[in-house]
């Protein structure tokens, strides 16, 4: 963990993902519209500018209509929209997250130009074109509003649509006939309107708040209603009426970002957290080698079409292997329900690292084990070995989850607090964090076996509540918690 946290994870971010945007595996240079956004979310720590930068890029990338360009070339100025429903919605997200770490609410009042172009026509799921700049610009408030509003297209669920793809690009049947939804999209949309309705109030727009808040509600009990399956929540309606994620189906049973999502976007009913939860780890989590799969079981030659998915043989990247980006959200997800030993083991499983600890584990991995992978296979003889590494947006939220969700440092509008969900056997660690010229030393204690609470916070000695301000004086503070 230590070796991963400090250094290689953020080198992997900045060289593979942003400078270079190429990897062993895949080297295409584009700029991945909701990929290169979450890419900066671990670098918050690192240097706030990177989300920045990154929002008011992406922000230029956006039609007039509310879509985006799903990935485009800086040096030709080309790019492709497509149908997919969750790209626009991360530049919404990604905006979130910098003015809830920095309090920097004037990066909204940004003026940015949009893109306009030719509207794809019925039939027609994407199209490759360079896109013509608008002459007018908009602060970058209208332009996620417009993202949310462009995202308001709910099926007969009552689940947003899933169009040609959402977050899992291999789903490019779904819904490509306008009636499919998205399970995992209503959770995203959810969490996004939680944190997007104080904006709003804050704005003096309190019509559109409670807008959104109706929204809101009816997204909440459609997930749980709708969305549940039983023991697990449902992952996609399909346009042929059949259901991803149903314990009826013989592939595609349970998929891991819905249950996972549920938890981070607080939209999940309390006993239903808890019990999706346990079947996400009966039904995904092979310790034997030591994978989180995405989806299981895989599919192969059963009577759903969900897409290009199904072209990958059964257990390799998406088509139930584990992407390593939603094994991620597990880990998160654990560690919010304050399953301290859980979100360590699991973390702990996919960090390279353990993958390559014999000479018999490296000969079935293959792969470097100091970069996080964008997948591992799950199935047959391949399970357990590697596939792409370097090119992988996961690198990003791997670093996130383990300094913000294991180890507990949160960065709130200019104040730090320490928040941990560890292992009851850890009895103490330490970071030190270094904020523009100060630097903070922070040691916690774990006397208790506790997985999460902090009872005491002591800064150079003196207790204070666990929300301290951060300065920039030069300062060096040593700051003592007890669990």
């Amino acid at each position: 963990m230590n070796i991963m946290l400090n250094g290689w994870t953020v080198y992997q971010t900045i060289e593979s993902r942003l400078l270079g945007r190429s990897g062993y595996y895949q080297s295409g240079g584009a700029y991945g519209f909701r990929d290169q956004l979450q890419d900066t979310l671990g670098l918050k720590y690192i240097h706030p500018e990177f989300l920045k930068h990154q929002i008011l890029k992406h922000a230029k990338h956006q039609f007039v209509e509310g879509d985006v360009e799903h990935w485009w070339h800086e040096e030709t100025g080309r790019g492709i929209r497509t149908r997919f429903s969750d790209d626009l919605l991360w530049l919404v997200y990604v905006t979130l997250e910098y003015i809830n770490h920095t309090g920097d609410t004037s990066i909204l009042e940004i003026e940015i130009p949009y893109l306009q172009g030719e509207l794809l026509k019925e039939g027609e799921d994407e199209k490759y074109d360079k896109y013509q700049v608008t002459s007018f610009k908009e602060p970058l408030y209208e332009h996620c509003k417009k993202a949310i509003e462009r995202s308001l297209n709910f099926g007969e669920n009552g689940l947003p649509k899933i169009g040609s793809g959402d977050w899992n690009d291999g789903f490019s049947t779904v819904g490509n006939k306008g009636k499919g939804e998205s399970v995992w999209l209503g959770f995203f949309l959810y969490g996004i309107l939680d944190k997007f309705i104080p904006i709003c109030k804050q704005k003096g727009e309190e019509e559109l708040a409670q807008k959104y808040t109706t929204i809101q509600n009816q997204l909440k009990r459609a997930l749980n209603t709708n969305g549940w399956d039983g023991r697990w929540y449902k992952r996609a309606f399909m346009d042929d009426g059949n259901i991803l994620g149903s314990m009826e189906n013989d592939e595609c049973r349970i998929d891991s970002i819905a249950q996972s999502w549920s938890i981070i976007s607080q939209a999940g009913d309390n006993d239903k957290k808890y019990i999706s939860m346990d079947s996400l780890e009966n039904h995904l989590v092979d310790r034997e080698n030591g994978i989180i799969k995405l989806l299981d079981p895989p599919f192969a030659k059963g009577k759903l079409e969900p897409g290009y998915i199904k072209a990958y043989l059964p257990g390799v990247r998406e088509n139930g292997g584990q992407y390593t980006h939603a094994a991620i959200w597990v880990i998160i997800a654990e560690a919010l329900l304050g399953f301290g030993d859980k979100a360590l083991e699991f973390y702990r499983m996919i960090n390279p690292i353990e993958h390559s600890r014999t000479k018999e584990a490296s000969n079935k991995y293959k792969v470097e084990p100091y970069v996080i992978p964008a997948d591992i296979y799950g199935a047959g003889n391949l399970a357990g070995r590697g596939g792409w590494t370097w090119y992988t947006g996961s690198s990003s939220w791997f670093y996130k989850a383990g300094i913000e969700y294991i180890l507990g440092l949160k960065i709130e509008d200019g104040y730090l607090r320490i928040d941990p969900c560890i292992p009851k056997d850890w009895k103490e660690y330490s970071m030190q964090y270094k904020w523009e010229n100060s630097v903070y030393t922070i040691k916690v204690s774990n006397p208790n076996n506790k997985n999460t609470g902090v009872t005491k916070v002591l800064l150079n000695g003196i207790e204070v509540e666990n929300k301290i301000k951060l300065d920039n004086s030069n300062g060096i503070y040593h700051i003592e918690i007890m669990m």
